[in-house]
């Protein structure tokens, strides 16, 4: 009996033992309740392969979550905002071509938050000023190109190019969703001169020319040595005043010796120096004749920004007595040799500039 006693006293004893002790560690024992574990992610509508930053309509779903959180606020980049109790929040973009945001989330449980952010890159068509998206097989759309063919300096083109352009399809032509420009090896004779080779040069002169904007070319570019590609524009009036009085700018060119790298520039006529003036970049773009790169300009009233896949490496400050202030046309171009093409690869027989798109922003 006594021994029984024992057991339960000590048994009691250790209990007010135990009770005590926590009841003196309560501000010892914390429960972390602010929010941790945050993540978000974005959806752009119509993000695939050809259309890496969305399909232009702006909307973006952002999906987001937190442990413990119980409200979350949002910044979009764009100067909107909003707060929610939803893990997952619709926003449409709004302006014209293709914008970066940093978009901010903070996730709360009361007064403790946590916060992070996701960069994110939209394309907005709601200001489209013209497009082709070669979406049609067969000759070019010659409500939208002009096949130039006559050379301009007595039988030949300029910088020493060794190509006649012809308006054939074997030069350019449409299929399976994308232009093909065709520099190929073959002896042709046009107004009594005869070249080694044929290749094509596309112009929207007469048939579209603007002022300011922005513009998006989609291209894989011609990987034989002694190519020279070009994306680029000419002031509307060049046949008035000549070049490089009309202004020139040249989104995308490729010297035919570095298929690595792409150049842009401007040409102009400097009427204070009375001389002709330029101004050009390179960048580095490694797979450029494997994959298809975004070639942008960003032509405003007071610069000229080039890019590639939205990356500018490129930017030229205007003033009133350059000519880019008035209506340009856009051109799509592959020589042979020449100033840029260099020596051509005694092997060549063909190479292929492949553009999917071509889009003007305003």
């Amino acid at each position: 009996m006594f021994k029984n006693l024992n057991v339960t006293l000590s048994l009691i004893f250790s209990l007010i033992i135990l009770y005590s002790c926590g009841g003196s560690s309560d501000d010892e024992i914390i429960i972390d309740e602010s929010p941790s574990n945050l993540v978000i992610e974005s959806s752009i509508k119509g993000k695939d392969a050809n259309n890496p930053n969305g399909d232009g309509s702006g909307e973006v779903v952002f999906n987001f979550s937190a442990s413990n959180a119980t409200l979350y606020k949002l910044s979009f980049g764009d100067g909107e905002s909003i707060e929610t109790t939803n893990t997952s929040m619709a926003h449409t973009y709004k302006g014209s071509g293709v914008n970066s945001y940093v978009v901010y989330i903070s996730a709360y449980k009361g007064s403790l938050f946590i916060s992070t952010n996701i960069s994110i890159t939209v394309k907005v068509d709601s200001n489209l000023l013209w497009a082709d998206e070669f979406d049609i097989d067969g000759p070019v759309s010659s409500s939208n190109w002009f096949s130039e063919t006559v050379p301009p300096n007595n039988g030949s083109w300029w910088n020493d190019e060794e190509q006649h352009y012809t308006d054939r399809l074997d030069n350019a032509y449409v299929s399976d969703g994308t232009l093909k420009i065709v520099a190929k090896k073959e002896n042709y004779t046009f107004q009594n001169s005869t070249k080694n080779y044929t290749s094509a040069r596309l112009n929207t002169k007469n048939k579209f020319e603007f002022t300011y904007g922005r513009v998006d070319v989609r291209a894989k570019l011609p990987a034989a040595a002694g190519t020279w590609p070009a994306i680029w524009m000419l002031g509307a009036n060049y046949a008035a005043v000549g070049w490089p009085t009309c202004g020139e700018i040249d989104i995308m060119e490729q010297t035919g010796w570095d298929k690595t790298k792409v150049l842009g520039t401007c040409h102009w006529f400097n009427s204070a120096g009375s001389n002709n003036a330029s101004y050009g970049l390179q960048t580095t773009v490694a797979n450029s004749t494997s994959e298809f790169h975004v070639y942008s300009l960003v032509w405003t009233s007071t610069h000229i920004k080039i890019l590639v896949d939205d990356i500018e490496f490129y930017q030229l400050e205007l003033n009133s007595s350059m000519p880019f202030k008035a209506d340009q046309f856009l051109i799509l171009n592959i020589a042979m040799g020449g100033n840029l093409g260099g020596s051509i690869d005694p092997n060549f027989v063909s190479s292929t500039m492949e553009i999917d798109y071509v889009r003007v922003y305003q």
